[in-house]
This record gives C-alpha cells, structure tokens and sequence, in this order.
C-alpha cells in the first residue's frame, strides 16, 4: 500500500519506518528540513532494544512530491491539524482513508470538514518513538496496541485490511466496534504520564520511581474516568492504575513522552487536547477535575516561561 504519514515524527518515523521494513511505499511527511535531510541522506535510524538499523526511506518537508496515496496516517500535533490537512490534500485520491492516530479528543470532527467524513477512520496507538537526532529515532512498536474502527462504529472491509497490514508490519493491531471508547482509554494513558513528566522533566525510568508521582497520576486518571462516564464513554480501563501501568509498559528507561518532548525543544504542547479536554468535558457532565485543571495550569505556566 502507499502511505503517507503526515506528521512524521518521533512516533509517525517509528511507525513508517516498520511498515517500510515489511514493503509498503512510505512518505515521511515533516516539516523540518533537518530531519527530512538526514532521512534523504543516510536513511532512517531506528534503535530497538540498544541496536540502530537504518531504513531506506521517502522523506519531504511537504505532501506534494507523495502524489496521491491510499492511506494518510495522521500524527501531526493536535493543534496543527487543520493546517496540516489543508495543506496536504494533494494526498487525497478516489479512495483515500484518512486515519488519526493523534493524541486526545475532537481530531476526526477537524478532519472531517476537509476531507469528508466519509474518508476517516480513528484509531489510537500504544506504540512510543523518542527523537534522538535528525533522522534517529528510539521506537517502542514492540507489543504495543494499536486499536483502529469506524468513527460510528461497526467493522467495515477497508478498517480490516488496514490492520491486516499493520498486523503484518509488526504492529499489534486490533480492530475495535467502540473506537470512543478506545479513544478515551489511550487518553487515559496520556493523562496518566505526559504532564506529569513535562513538569518534572523526567523519562519515564525516573518517573515510575517515585510513589508521589504515581499517586497524582491516579488521581488525574480517576478524574477522567469520572468524566468519560458521566459521557456515556465505555472504558475498557478498569481501574486508574491500569492506565499508568500502561503508559510505561515495554518502554525503555529513558523514554520520554511527547509532551516533555515539546516543552525540551521550547514548542507549545498538547495539553489542550489532553488534560484540557478532560477539563472541558468534566464542565460540560457536571464533573469536578481539580487535579487535571491543576496539571493544566503548570503546563501553560511552562509553556508561558519558554516564550519569554
């Protein structure tokens, strides 16, 4: 299949690099010229379990030297999204699917107003990739979960195949009938651990090592679980810690999630659309989130001392 993964990177380089690996045409959509021409130049470096390998890969700083594609795996950051779209529907052909496999809520109705909601698909992935250099990423694709489904639910032909080839790459890939729910259990996950570690400043190995952490973290997910209830939202997260065990599951001690990637090369994050959303929402059902308004504000006061 030819892909494009529009927002390639730590994560969007992990994957597309495995799915290159097992034969597919893989446009490395970034648009960070550095990146782009270290990937041109030597190929993409992934390093699983402490060994790098290079993959020969497409890389561009925009969408037009793809073509048209069969499938457009999205992972740009939240609050890129319409932008990022506009600009790459050159991508877009008869049967184009259009994938989000973003963090937090609301991408598939921004996507929508450009593309048709007849092309999305959603999904959520468990697979982690830190950037170590231009070009050089740490991939954690290994027995990691990658849910896929109709944004309305139901399994069609097209959702199948598409995980049926993840599946081949490697990538453990489910095709689930309550993609919402899913949804709201991979944010969860990124409630448990991404601005916790953005404030603290620590990979994950430090994160897990302090009981305090592991407590706020609870407390944050307990909240969210509150709030996706309230919603009529079926988790398949059972209890708070099951989120945060989750969130390090298979990752290496050094790992760091994507929001304290943003904040260590001085850009905004997405606790918006994270954190953020679990606020709104609460707001909206009558739910109280003091520990998520709370994460909320230091991130921004973060965010607000690095642009000076």
């Amino acid at each position: 299949m030819k892909i494009a993964i529009l927002g390639a990177g730590a994560l969007g380089c992990a994957m597309g690099g495995v799915l290159t690996e097992a034969g597919h045409e893989v446009w490395l959509i970034n648009r960070n010229a550095d990146q782009v021409e270290a990937m041109n130049r030597r190929g993409l470096m992934l390093r699983t379990g402490g060994v790098d390998r290079t993959v020969a890969v497409h890389a561009a700083t925009t969408a037009q030297p793809a073509g048209t594609v069969a499938l457009v795996i999205v992972l740009v950051k939240s609050f890129h999204t319409a932008e990022a779209m506009q600009a790459a529907t050159s991508l877009l052909g008869i049967d184009t699917v259009v994938l989000s496999l973003q963090n937090g809520l609301g991408h598939e109705d921004v996507l929508a107003g450009i593309v048709g909601r007849e092309r999305l698909l959603a999904g959520k992935t468990y697979v982690g990739g830190t950037q170590l250099a231009p070009g050089h990423v740490l991939a954690g694709t290994v027995n990691k979960l990658t849910l896929l489904g109709e944004p309305g639910g139901g399994v069609s032909q097209r959702v199948l195949r598409i995980a049926a080839l993840f599946n081949q790459a490697g990538l453990d890939t489910t095709v689930s009938e309550n993609i919402s729910g899913a949804i709201w259990d991979k944010l969860l996950v990124n409630v448990a651990t991404g601005a916790l570690s953005g404030i603290t400043r620590l990979p994950y190995g430090l994160l897990y090592q302090s009981p305090e952490l592991q407590a706020c973290a609870v407390a944050a997910v307990s909240e969210a679980m509150a709030v996706a209830r309230a919603s009529g939202i079926i988790l398949s997260i059972a209890e708070p810690l099951d989120a945060w065990r989750m969130a390090g599951a298979g990752l290496p001690f050094e790992f760091k999630p994507s929001m304290l990637q943003s904040l260590e090369k001085g850009s905004i994050t997405e606790i918006d659309y994270i954190n953020g959303a679990v606020v709104r929402q609460g707001e909206k059902v009558g739910v109280p989130t003091p520990v998520n308004q709370t994460l909320v504000a230091c991130i921004k006061g973060i965010e607000r001392g690095l642009a000076g």
